[in-house]
């Protein structure tokens, strides 16, 4: 019997995928459990929309991801902070002064931990930070630290 699972089913599938499944197991496991519905031509037709729906907001996640790496990528990020002696800072730059600052810069609230750094910021200099913006986009950035006047 074809049914279309409406929540994961361990061992069976996930939510939304059309399954070919013995006719007991659906009469007496998942239908009454409200797990799946009968593949009718009316519910495959929902499911079909609803597939194609997906992959429209998907694509156009990605395109906004693209969009907003292209403007986070055009211009350097240039942090301040105070230095002691042979170019060492007091303190960090952490990931959240890095997003603060791409926030400001951008208009759009960027995520902390999105940004892909191994160890905090303790030196002056140009060094290239990346950001995690969508699973297939990520973006370069160059945070440029400099000292505070």
């Amino acid at each position: 019997m074809k049914v279309i699972l409406s929540k994961d089913v361990a061992g069976t599938g996930k939510a939304g995928e059309v399954k070919e499944v013995a006719d007991g197991y659906a009469r007496n496991y998942l239908f009454p459990r409200k797990l799946a519905i009968p593949a009718s031509g009316g519910a495959m037709k929902t499911v079909e929309a609803r597939k194609a729906s997906e992959q429209k907001k998907a694509a156009a996640e990605e395109a906004a991801a693209r969009t907003l790496a292209d403007r986070l990528t055009s211009a350097p990020v240039i942090l301040t902070a105070k230095v002691g002696d042979q170019g060492r800072l007091y303190g960090s730059i952490t990931t959240a002064d890095i997003a603060d600052q791409l926030s400001a810069h951008v208009g759009q609230s960027i995520d902390k931990r999105k940004i892909e750094l191994a160890d905090p910021i303790r030196h002056l200099g140009t060094f290239e930070v990346t950001i995690r913006l969508h699973r297939t986009v990520n973006a370069t950035v160059k945070v440029d630290v400099q000292a505070a006047t």
